[in-house]
């Protein structure tokens, strides 16, 4: 039920009845399927996207770039579960080019960001070194558009 995964990967907030009617089958089957999904592991959360700049919440995200030094018989997986079992770290991935891993953390400020990759990721064993960069906006996240764009008066994004 490839269909199914992606129309819930599109709107978690679907039903079970209005996935059964767009599926063309019956909300049992729905059901079960979703069961088994989740149990075997292909369905792993279901995330609500929030435009956090419509609020009061402060905070930062960040990109960094990690040269690493794959261990012996281990590769990349042991320093990329160093690095997401930290709270901060929301994403870890592995890499194709000019770094090994990128990582995607969230923090109340650039310097609590500093910090973490000073006192945290760079002394790891494995660390080559890191390039950090900051989320200035988004406009797209999880293929999702964010409607913040100004407009100034000539019709240029601000």
């Amino acid at each position: 039920m490839k269909n199914l995964l992606q129309l819930i990967e599109n709107d978690s907030k679907l039903t079970a009845e209005q996935l059964a009617v767009m599926l063309d089958t019956d909300v049992a089957e729905v059901k079960e399927s979703i069961k088994a999904f989740e149990d075997q592991g292909i369905i792993l959360a279901y995330k609500t996207i929030i435009d956090w700049d419509k609020t009061d919440r402060e905070y930062v995200t960040a990109l960094i770039e990690l040269k690493v030094a794959p261990q012996r018989d281990k590769g990349f997986e042991r320093i990329a579960e160093k690095i997401y079992n930290y709270p901060e770290v929301q994403s870890v991935y592995l890499m194709s080019g000019s770094y090994d891993l990128a990582v995607i953390l969230e923090g109340h400020t650039m310097k609590e960001v500093a910090y973490f990759v000073a006192k945290k990721l760079a002394p790891l064993e494995s660390i080559v070194s890191t390039a950090t960069h900051f989320v200035l906006r988004k406009y797209k996240d999880e293929g999702v558009i964010f409607d913040n764009i100004e407009i100034d008066e000539r019709g240029n994004c601000i």
